[in-house]
C-alpha cells in the first residue's frame, strides 16, 4: 500500500493518542507496578561507615568519569552568586547556595545508577549516568524533583522574608555593609536565629522524603507515594542514624563549598555513591533482587 500524508485531523488523533498512552503509563509509574513491599531494616553508625567507604571507593573507580559529570554542581553554584551580585540580592546567597542544595538528591540520580551497575558487576561509566533518562519510571523521578523544586522554591520565598522582617526591606550596598549588618546588630542576629532553624526544618523535612526513596525508584517500580512512604519509615525507624547521616551531608557540603565550591566535584559524588549503598542497606525485598538495568 502507497504511504499517503493523513488528513490533520486524522493526524492529530494519532497524536493524541500516543499522548494519552505516555500519561496513561506516567500514571501507571507513579501508582507502582510491584506488590513487593519494601523491608525497612534498622541501620546505625556502622552501616553508615561502610556506606561511606563503598562511596568513596565508587568515586575511586571512576573519579574521572563523576568529576567531569560532577563539575556542573560548583558550576552551577558560582551562576547563583554571580546572579545574587548582580540582582542586588546579596542576602540571598546563602539560602540559594542552601537551597540549591536541597535539590542534590535529585542531582546524584545518575551516580545511584552508575554505584548500582557497579554493584551487580556492569561496567559503569559517565555515559551511565545519562541511561536513567530512558528509564521508564524517569517521569516519577522527575515528579519527585519537581516537588523539591517547589520546596527549594518555598525556602527562598521564606528566607526573603525573614530578611525584610528583621535587616530589610533595604538591599545592602556592599558585602562589608552586609556582613557588619548581620554580625553587629541586633536585627543581624535576629535573622541569624529566625533562619537557621527555619531552613533546618526545610533540610529535615527533605532529608525525611528523600533518604532512600530516589534511589528505591531507580532500582524498583514501587510508585511515588510506596517510595516516599518507605523513606518516612526508614527515618522514623532509624531517627538517629538519618540525623547523623544528615550531619555528615550538611558538613561535607560545607567543606566542599570552602574552595570555590569546587571541592563540591568531589564530596557530592561520593556522597551521592554512598547514598545508594545506604539505601541497599536500609531497604529489603522479600522476592529475588532487581534484575540489572533500566
Amino acid at each position: 500500500m502507497a504511504n499517503t500524508i493523513g488528513n490533520p485531523l486524522s493526524w492529530g488523533a494519532q497524536a493524541l493518542g500516543v499522548a494519552g498512552h505516555d500519561v496513561a503509563e506516567v500514571a501507571r509509574e507513579l501508582g507502582g507496578r510491584t506488590s513487593a513491599e519494601p523491608i525497612v531494616q534498622r541501620i546505625g553508625l556502622e552501616d553508615i561507615m561502610d556506606a561511606l567507604r563503598l562511596g568513596v571507593a565508587d568515586f575511586a573507580a571512576l573519579r574521572t568519569d563523576v568529576i567531569a559529570a560532577c563539575l556542573l554542581y560548583p558550576v552551577i553554584g558560582l551562576a547563583l552568586i554571580w546572579a545574587a551580585f548582580h540582582a542586588n540580592s546579596l542576602p540571598l546567597i546563602f539560602p540559594l547556595l542552601s537551597g540549591f542544595l536541597l535539590l542534590g538528591p535529585a542531582a546524584a540520580i545518575g551516580l545511584y545508577e552508575m554505584s548500582r551497575r557497579r554493584e551487580v558487576g556492569l561496567k559503569a561509566g559517565w555515559g551511565d549516568a545519562f541511561r536513567v533518562l530512558g528509564s521508564p519510571r524517569i517521569a516519577v523521578m522527575l515528579v519527585l524533583a519537581a516537588a523539591l523544586f517547589m520546596i527549594f522554591f518555598m525556602w527562598i520565598v521564606v528566607a526573603q522574608w525573614i530578611y525584610a522582617a528583621t535587616l530589610g526591606p533595604d538591599m545592602p550596598t556592599s558585602v562589608m555593609s552586609f556582613l557588619g549588618a548581620l554580625f553587629g546588630t541586633e536585627a543581624g542576629w535576629a535573622m541569624i536565629l529566625i533562619g537557621m532553624p527555619v531552613g533546618f526544618i526545610f533540610a529535615a523535612v527533605v532529608l525525611a522524603a528523600t533518604v532512600v526513596s530516589f534511589p528505591l525508584l531507580l532500582d524498583r517500580p514501587v510508585g511515588l507515594p510506596m517510595a516516599v512512604m518507605t523513606s518516612l519509615r526508614v527515618t522514623r525507624e532509624n531517627p538517629v542514624t538519618v540525623g547523623l547521616w544528615g550531619l555528615i551531608v550538611a558538613v561535607s557540603m560545607a567543606v566542599g563549598a570552602a574552595p570555590f565550591l569546587l571541592g563540591l566535584a568531589v564530596v557530592l559524588p561520593i556522597l551521592g555513591h554512598a547514598t545508594w549503598h545506604l539505601y541497599r542497606r536500609a531497604v529489603a525485598f522479600r522476592d529475588e533482587p532487581a534484575k540489572p538495568g533500566l
